[in-house]
């Protein structure tokens, strides 16, 4: 059973190319210069969008760099301390709200420090994978689509993050009793 799996697994994108340009071969579609208009499009949109994703890397860099994440991060990290919040966690949720990759470089080094079994680790790790790049998602989506009235967006997206958060710190809890 699971070497058909495994076999499915890697004839799944061949599959689905094969389906795409039989399909297009039948609505009697040139399908290269379908591809090669996306692909301009696609382009086009990345050019559009590369000055807000450099401003908000460069921004994380910057804050991590200077030291101001880890002095924030300390003093709600106390704050928290008090519901039973790993203090490792409060970076690794304020950088995930503007980038992954930099939260996934945090989570490696919380990693190395408590280990992954840890609380610590295990909060973070649930935390990572339930909850969203918010800042990062709303400028270069909402610029790509050139969406100007974002209402409650944020508050709703801060929202969501916080609900994930506290269920992983439950979740681990739960993890480590049970």
């Amino acid at each position: 059973m699971m070497q058909l799996l495994m076999y499915l697994s890697q004839m799944l994108i061949p599959l689905v190319i094969f389906g795409v340009l039989g399909y297009a071969g039948l609505q009697r579609r040139n399908s290269y210069e379908d591809f090669t208009e996306g692909a301009k499009e696609g382009l086009r949109i990345v050019v559009g969008i590369l000055p807000t994703l450099i401003g908000l890397l460069t921004a994380v860099g910057v804050l991590r760099a200077s030291g101001f994440l880890d002095m924030t991060a300390g003093g709600i990290g106390k704050l928290l301390g008090h519901l039973r919040v790993p203090s490792e966690l409060v970076p690794l949720a304020i950088v995930k709200m503007f980038s992954s990759s930099a939260a996934t470089g945090l989570l490696l080094d919380l990693y190395k420090k408590c280990g992954t079994d840890s609380y610590a680790g295990l909060a973070a790790s649930i935390a990572l994978s339930c909850t969203e790049t918010i800042f990062y998602t709303m400028s270069v989506y909402f610029a790509a689509a050139k969406v100007t009235k974002t209402r409650w967006t944020l508050a709703g997206a801060l929202l969501a993050t916080g609900a994930g958060l506290c269920m992983a710190v439950v979740l681990a809890g739960l993890m480590q009793t049970g």
